[in-house]
């Protein structure tokens, strides 16, 4: 998902967020708790509208992994998306954060870099004291990767619903409404 072109090319952007993500809890508060209650299906609609509705568009995780458009997914694109977003949701969500970056060219504030480093970094050491647990079978070192993973893990889960709000929103009351009849026809 990382690609260090694309980065590069995201710091020329000049346009900005209307809402950043340190400032989402308290500015889109109902948003964000339907985007943390029901992040799959929040996920979901929001890569819809950023293909505007045009499922033939769709690349599974947005086109930024190398066998993305290779899954089958012209076959039947909102099952992939499903799928993409049950199974894959952190590359879901910053997938489509990256395509609403590369359409509006939106750059991330200094704020918004430093929570992403953050969670990066985060993700990181939790998979280094991992490596290092396998190979010393070091049942300290394991429980400290345990506890990094769940850390790791409840950081990366409140940032998703910030992450997720972003310029294309209509309103809370619209996606709450979208949100429950994507869930009822499913």
């Amino acid at each position: 998902m990382y690609n260090p072109q694309a980065m590069e090319g995201r710091k020329a952007f000049r346009n900005q967020w209307q809402i950043e993500m340190w400032q989402a809890p308290a500015k889109e508060l109902p948003f964000c708790c339907i985007a943390t209650w029901c992040s799959p299906c929040v996920s979901y609609y929001l890569r819809d509208r950023v293909l505007y509705g045009d499922m033939s568009r769709y690349q599974c995780c947005g086109g930024f992994l190398p066998c993305s458009g290779h899954c089958g997914e012209s076959k039947c694109p909102k099952f992939c998306l499903g799928m993409e977003v049950c199974l894959c949701f952190p590359s879901s969500v910053a997938a489509t954060r990256f395509l609403v970056q590369d359409q509006l060219n939106i750059m991330n504030s200094k704020c918004d870099n430093g929570i992403l480093v953050f969670l990066v970094a985060l993700e990181q050491l939790a998979c280094l004291f991992a490596i290092l647990a396998c190979i010393l079978q070091n049942d300290g070192l394991h429980d400290a990767a345990h506890a990094l993973r769940c850390l790791a893990d409840v950081v990366y889960c409140s940032v998703c619903a910030c992450m997720q709000v972003n310029p294309l929103l209509c309103g809370c009351a619209a996606v709450l409404m979208c949100c429950c009849v994507d869930v009822l026809l499913c």
